[in-house]
């Protein structure tokens, strides 16, 4: 039996009641006394170890309501500034999150500026994400989204955003089945990119005034493609689309008008089933005309919503004269994404 046991204890003490007998029997009581009182001395005490749990990570507090704070967030992908609007209003609701790209020679808070979102988050309670692109990464803070590099999940320009968004939906406990992305120009393309390569992670998509998702893997291809001129498009049917609605103004000079179409190639592509069109047109309060396509599915479902805004340029339909590239006088496209996002959750 190992050193220190019970059964060692035992013997121990047999050995010392012996030597107390034979003390005993020789008429020396005292010395017996005294080795029998080694048999009640304390051991030593048994030593207890406490079960101890786990330290858990303290969880990131949400930034006050009305807050718009700056940061910087690290990804295996690289290292992305951002700007975060959390809206006003309780701080324990589980609120949509909406991510919004920027476009070129803009910042993160000059497109907050123009696009009002985060007015429109007061109002209709969700956060707002802006992430900002790198001087460093495009001169003129471009998004680089015609390097095939920046169009796959889980690297380049894609795999930030995306880190980033999950980082965002854990510190303000974000509703992760209402996450949405939205730009404008290489912002707008890089949208519809990222929402192509993380579906489980987007519900719904925003463009204005971009491209589609094409085989665009070069910068020459992406300006032929924004000349509006056709590039070559994968063989092959596509995976199923995400609900997606696009804005354009018809006298863009920068990412022609024609762009808008290939949402709708891609859509067919797809093979959702049959669609069926329901025309709008109408004019803006500032007197913008403007023509709205909406394609359904047999369930009446919209899976893309088009919006041709006639007379508008490269700019953000019906934004803030306060932000850069913005068309006060067109309808509001900020209102109407936000619309059609909020109508869709994951699963719903």
């Amino acid at each position: 039996m190992p050193k220190g046991t019970k059964g060692d204890s035992m013997a121990d003490m047999f050995k010392t009641w012996r030597k107390a007998t034979r003390l005993a029997q020789r008429r020396r009581p005292l010395s017996a006394a005294f080795a029998l009182q080694d048999l009640f001395k304390p051991g030593p005490s048994p030593t207890i170890r406490k079960r101890t749990r786990p330290q858990s990570r303290p969880r990131p507090t949400r930034p006050p309501p009305g807050s718009f704070i700056a940061g910087n967030h690290k990804s295996r992908s690289g290292v992305i500034a951002y700007r975060l609007y959390t809206p006003v209003g309780s701080p324990r609701r589980r609120m949509p999150l909406v991510v919004m790209l920027h476009g070129c020679t803009q910042t993160a808070e000059d497109f907050a500026a123009g696009t009002r979102m985060n007015r429109l988050a007061d109002e209709l309670g969700f956060l707002v994400l802006y992430p900002e692109q790198s001087q460093k990464a495009n001169f003129a803070r471009c998004w680089n989204w015609h390097a095939p590099e920046n169009q796959r999940a889980g690297a380049g320009e894609a795999g930030m955003i995306a880190s980033l968004t999950r980082h965002v939906i854990d510190l303000c406990n974000a509703n992760p089945a209402r996450v949405y992305i939205a730009g404008i120009s290489a912002g707008g393309a890089a949208a519809a990119i990222i929402g192509a390569a993380y579906p489980r992670l987007y519900v719904a998509v925003g463009v204005h005034s971009g491209v589609a998702v094409g085989d665009i893997q070069t910068l020459q291809s992406a300006l032929t493609a924004m000349r509006g001129k056709r590039t070559a498009q994968p063989a092959g049917k596509l995976p199923r689309q995400l609900p997606t609605i696009v804005f354009h103004g018809d006298q863009d000079k920068v990412v022609h008008p024609s762009n808008a179409g290939g949402f709708l190639h891609n859509l067919e592509r797809a093979g959702m089933g049959p669609l069926t069109l329901r025309t709008v047109t109408g004019t803006s309060d500032g007197g913008r005309a403007f023509t709205r396509r909406i394609y359904q599915e047999r369930s009446g479902k919209p899976l893309l919503e088009e919006w041709t805004i006639h007379g508008s340029g490269h700019s953000w339909s019906g934004g803030s004269p306060l932000g850069s590239h913005t068309d006060p006088a067109g309808p509001d496209a900020s209102r109407e994404m936000l619309r059609f996002f909020l109508a869709r959750r994951r699963g719903g």
